[in-house]
């Protein structure tokens, strides 16, 4: 699991379009690195993402790389449009490896649900930059029905409560 959280929390990211770039590039940048992302949730000033590294990567080697470059095109391109050069954008990032399937389920549906947790939304499959429609439409019944039903409030995850409303 992964969390990143803009400078000073910042809200970089706020509003349709340009969390739209950030959502779009996350996914782009994950396939191009080989990761297959579980659920992801992303936010005016930070993200989070469940997922698996590149097959035969011991130790998920490429993250780093892939969050640089990630931060590095989506920080010139908001610096560009905000007239900001050489602004920082990002802070820094988080990760968790996750060995327990009870573990790995919790933090699936903290992520999906995050949108809610944050009061963005009252159903997470309404909040268009996360993968909980997504989820919903690729998963059976009984695979949806399992995730949504583990308990994330005793989870230990790093969050931000400030969210910006607009989107």
């Amino acid at each position: 699991m992964v969390t990143c959280s803009t400078y000073g929390r910042r809200h970089h990211f706020c509003g349709a379009a340009r969390l739209q770039v950030l959502n779009r590039g996350l996914l782009a940048m994950a396939s191009d690195f080989g990761w297959n992302l579980e659920a992801w949730a992303v936010f005016s000033n930070h993200y989070h993402w469940v997922g698996h590294s590149p097959h035969g990567e011991a130790g998920a080697e490429s993250l780093r790389e892939m969050l640089g470059l990630l931060h590095e095109k989506t920080a010139k391109w908001i610096n560009r449009l905000d007239r900001t050069p050489g602004r920082s954008v990002w802070h820094n990032y988080w990760e968790t490896l996750l060995t327990y399937e009870g573990a790995y389920r919790a933090r699936l549906n903290y992520v999906h649900q995050n949108a809610v947790k944050h009061g963005l939304v009252t159903v997470a499959n309404q909040y268009p930059w996360c993968s909980a429609s997504w989820f919903e439409r690729t998963a059976t019944a009984a695979q949806v029905k399992t995730i949504y039903g583990f308990k994330t409030d005793r989870l230990r995850v790093v969050d931000f409560e400030d969210v910006a409303a607009e989107w």
